[in-house]
């Protein structure tokens, strides 16, 4: 009979880990906004997150503003980017290429989504992948071919989840299933869509772990602090935001009142996924840094102390 080893004998020796957090920005679409959008990410960086996430158009419609964020994201900031890319409408070999263009300058984690059926109802172009499945599975050959670029490394690969039924699913349970086929397919972790009730992340965390599903799931916040964004995101989500946070927010009187209001249902929302075990959180921030901000303020998330490290960065990036 073999001995305890170590580790065994000491199931306590990690400690407890520390909240993950991550953020979420989306390309400029003129000068003006780039201008604020880094005003916002330099305010972003000085909070240390694990990393940020960068949307990526339909079928790759604003590839060349997101492929240039990113890359001074990693020229000129201490921040770890992670890539959206979108399958539906690109062939495999188009999707290589571009998978490919992101690690050349120097992205390790990919958000691999299926992306939005053609607007006008057609089908899209043959032989285009169909599935975020498909999407991971590509950047795994991918990543193999590269293997000796990435000094054996291992590119992180996030998906999607759902707290609430995909709009184009027949039930939660088909989306728990899908989110498994895409852990089978190699994907490390997942990020929920937005929710808007408090009991939605823990729900979708039982169902998923019933079913087998074992990466971490992190749940995507946004700050709750415009009727308007709300109203948009339950239209395009199939969610419907709570009908007193919405009536709360439209009868402030003025938009510091509005911002308390939300600040807090978006802080009661964060710490319910955190009370249900979330490993993190990720937040929307819509290219605005204020609300994360003051979100961010009112969780005090225990955070790993990098201080030291990061500032020695910083120093150098900017000598």
């Amino acid at each position: 009979m073999s001995p305890p080893s170590l580790i065994d004998s000491h199931p306590n020796l990690a400690g407890a880990a520390p909240v993950a957090l991550s953020y979420e920005l989306f390309p400029p679409k003129s000068p003006a906004a780039a201008e604020s959008l880094w005003t916002t990410i330099r305010e972003l960086e000085s909070t240390d997150p694990d990393y940020v996430s960068v949307t990526y158009g339909a079928s790759g419609s604003n590839r060349g503003t997101a492929v240039e964020l990113i890359n001074r994201l990693v020229q000129e900031t201490t921040l770890r980017p992670l890539a959206h890319l979108t399958c539906v409408g690109s062939t495999a070999q188009e999707l290589a290429d571009v998978i490919g263009e992101l690690l050349d300058v120097g992205v390790r984690g990919i958000l691999a989504l299926r992306g939005d059926q053609p607007k006008d109802g057609g089908l899209p172009a043959e032989g285009s992948l169909r599935y975020a499945q498909d999407l991971i599975e590509l950047i795994r050959r991918v990543e193999q071919r590269r293997s000796a670029l990435l000094c054996a490394g291992k590119v992180a690969v996030g998906v999607a989840a759902y707290p609430a039924r995909h709009p184009e699913s027949p039930s939660e349970a088909h989306d728990v299933e899908v989110l498994l086929a895409k852990q089978r397919s190699g994907a490390d972790f997942a990020i929920t869509q937005v929710f808007f009730h408090t009991e939605q992340y823990a729900r979708l965390l039982s169902r998923a772990r019933r079913a087998g599903v074992t990466i971490p799931i992190i749940p995507g916040v946004m700050p709750l602090t415009s009727v308007r964004r709300l109203t948009r995101l339950g239209e395009l989500t199939g969610v419907e935001p709570a009908p007193e946070l919405i009536e709360r927010l439209a009868a402030a009187a003025t938009d510091a009142e509005r911002n308390r209001i939300g600040v807090a249902a978006t802080v009661d929302l964060a710490n319910a996924a955190l009370d249900a075990g979330a490993p993190g959180l990720h937040l929307y921030t819509f290219n605005e840094h204020a609300s994360a901000l003051e979100v961010l303020d009112k969780l005090a998330l225990p955070r790993p102390r990098r201080g030291i490290q990061r500032s020695a960065a910083r120093r150098q990036l900017a000598s």
